[in-house]
């Protein structure tokens, strides 16, 4: 039987040859890519005029919540969010920033975007543990020690900071070592760990040194604290010291492990 002959084998090479092949299938394919390649510019192009370019997503008022002393008006002011600005473009750090300077009653402020068309402020006020008098007027001090605050009217129930460090002997070398801002922060230290009914009745936290804290309550008595360690086993202590003896003046915890009271 007579094989192929080489025009048969020819033909049959040429319809099985890998480059037509390609060709027919590349043709398609390109094209699908170009279409895709198209539709994804288009759809960024117009992303991108939507958050920068249109009149939908900007910046048309901003809400605030949580200021108790402050008002919404004063935080407004002091943020100076851009309205009318896109929203995406909006410094959210840089509002944050303008906020702690220029209102440092602001302890804490979360700036939220409120899609599509808000801004939200949401401020946490520090609160004054002691008040520090200058002049006629009061300085309010946080938790931490901060002096946030000049008021000319003393808030009810803050216990009043007396610093009264002597610039010679014990005292001076107190001084020179802590300074003024460490012996403010034990103080408020102090103040925080007190138990709730003797916290109630504190009028003044007194600094001598840091290791001469005392207290003076509203009905005349008196609590030598000694230093800001070991505040919660004085409090325990002195808890229980006045339960014992309901009558003192004058309590001293100092020492935790030999407290003392004293008067009637």
């Amino acid at each position: 039987m007579a094989g192929p002959t080489t025009a048969e084998r020819g033909e049959r090479q040429q319809e099985s040859s890998g480059p037509p092949l390609v060709r027919r299938l590349g043709r398609p394919r390109l094209r699908t890519i170009v279409v895709l390649a198209v539709v994804l510019v288009l759809l960024g192009a117009g992303s991108v005029w939507v958050l920068y370019g249109s009149a939908w997503l900007r910046v048309r008022h901003v809400t605030v919540s949580g200021t108790l002393v402050l008002t919404p008006a004063e935080v407004r002011d002091a943020a100076a969010v851009p309205v009318g600005a896109p929203m995406i473009s909006v410094d959210t750090d840089g509002i944050e920033a303008r906020l702690r300077r220029k209102l440092p009653r602001i302890d804490t402020i979360d700036v939220v975007r409120a899609w599509p068309q808000g801004i939200g402020l949401k401020v946490t006020e520090r609160t004054p543990v002691l008040l520090a008098r200058k002049g006629r007027d009061f300085i309010e001090v946080d938790h931490e020690g901060v002096r946030f605050a000049t008021v000319s009217q003393a808030p009810n129930g803050v216990p009043m900071l007396e610093l009264s460090v002597s610039r010679t002997g014990s005292g001076a070398a107190s001084f020179r070592r802590f300074g003024v801002d460490r012996l403010t922060r034990e103080a408020v230290r102090v103040a925080g760990e007190l138990p709730a009914a003797v916290a109630k009745d504190t009028r003044t936290v007194q600094v001598r040194s840091y290791d001469d804290i005392s207290l003076q309550l509203a009905d005349g008595r008196t609590v030598a604290w000694g230093s800001g360690e070991n505040g919660p086993t004085k409090a325990r202590t002195l808890a229980a010291l006045m339960k014992a003896a309901p009558g003192a003046r004058h309590f001293d915890v100092s020492v935790p492990t030999a407290p003392a009271s004293s008067g009637s």
